[in-house]
């Protein structure tokens, strides 16, 4: 059989791609090990090491344990709601299909460009701009973005209401795993104060030469890790709560999203309540339990009512309100914009 020229080197170079890629994909899950390295040890020092063997009084063992392996599950549950949760997709009335994709690809000038998106996201809830307003579309997965959707380098595509990619959670927190997120942190908090507490008087006896063995040192560092850990997860946590409480995600906070008003950082606060209701769901037995409770679809977001600004459309494209607050944008339509679609269609045929 003759041989193909080329095929070899080919074959080798798609698997040298694919060892790449596995590897990749296995360094990105270090820290999540790393993590949980640190809390399976931090499970030995407090249960084994403090609990049963350093503690002599049975009640206050038995205190310390129930409240512990508590909030040790909720800690777990909530993190690993958190890595595993699929960051979902972007629906596929986003994409473009063949022939708009055709023509986008073809089009000669950026106003061409612009017309044919324009025209494709005219019955797509897109309220979200670039900054010289236009409609925002990801030239990577080849359709327009949802609203406060953002595509990840790491992740390889657009994510829903992207917060941020944790490398500790080897997962983007996003739309779909934003409360397991934050519930993972107030969990994890709880979980390094309780041990903080419950080791401090063992800590100081230490120090005073009261502890034998080489227990004492897994004490001693117990107390050190978790007030380390408390310290750092206290600021996240709390800046993550207010983040709920203005309707903002991280990337929001650092570039305000952009409307056909102009730019808003408070676009979507809606007000404390309702913000938080977004996130955790209308029902309160719910709202600390690592369930999918959130009250939006991740691709639909009111907006509060604002002002018309001429700095990006004219008074006739302001917004829409229901009269609760809520709004809605209307979609620019403009003399030139048909005049755009109607060369472009002309030239097609």
């Amino acid at each position: 059989m003759m041989a193909i020229p080329g095929s070899r080197s080919s074959s080798t170079t798609s698997t040298n791609k694919g060892t790449c890629s596995v590897c990749i994909k296995a360094v990105k899950w270090v820290p999540v090990l790393f993590i949980l390295s640190i809390v399976v040890w931090s499970y030995y020092a407090f249960v084994v090491q403090l609990c049963i063997i350093t503690i002599e009084s049975t009640i206050q063992k038995v205190i310390y344990l129930v409240v512990y392996h508590l909030l040790f599950f909720m800690f777990i549950w909530a993190y690993f709601q958190t890595i595993f949760t699929n960051i979902g997709q972007v629906p596929s009335q986003f994409k473009l299909p063949e022939g708009e994709l055709e023509r986008l690809t073809h089009a000669e000038t950026e106003e061409m460009q612009n017309a044919i998106l324009e025209r494709f996201s005219q019955n797509l809830p897109n309220r979200n701009r670039t900054i010289n307003g236009n409609v925002r579309y990801c030239e990577k997965c080849k359709h327009v973005k949802p609203d406060r959707s953002h595509h990840c380098s790491v992740c390889g595509e657009c994510v829903l209401k992207m917060d941020h990619h944790c490398p500790w959670v080897n997962n983007c927190v996003c739309f779909t795993n934003y409360k397991f997120f934050i519930l993972f942190l107030g969990y994890a908090l709880l979980y390094c104060l309780f041990i903080s507490m419950t080791s401090v008087q063992y800590f100081i006896t230490f120090w005073r030469g009261g502890l034998e063995g080489m227990g004492r040192f897994h004490i001693l560092f117990l107390f050190f890790v978790a007030v380390m850990f408390a310290i750092s997860l206290a600021s996240l946590f709390f800046y993550h709560i207010y983040l709920v409480s203005v309707n903002r995600t991280t990337l929001e906070a650092f570039r305000s999203p952009v409307f056909y008003h102009g730019p808003d950082r408070d676009g979507f606060n809606l007000g404390r309540r309702k913000n938080f209701m977004q996130v955790f769901g209308e029902n309160p037995k719910l709202w600390l339990v690592p369930v999918f409770t959130t009250s939006v679809d991740g691709v639909i977001y009111p907006v509060r009512a604002q002002p018309p600004s001429s700095s990006y459309h004219t008074m006739e494209n302001s917004q829409t309100s229901l009269g609760d607050g809520t709004a809605f944008d209307k979609r620019p339509s403009t003399e030139d914009m048909e005049e755009l679609l109607y060369e472009i269609n002309y030239e097609d045929e």
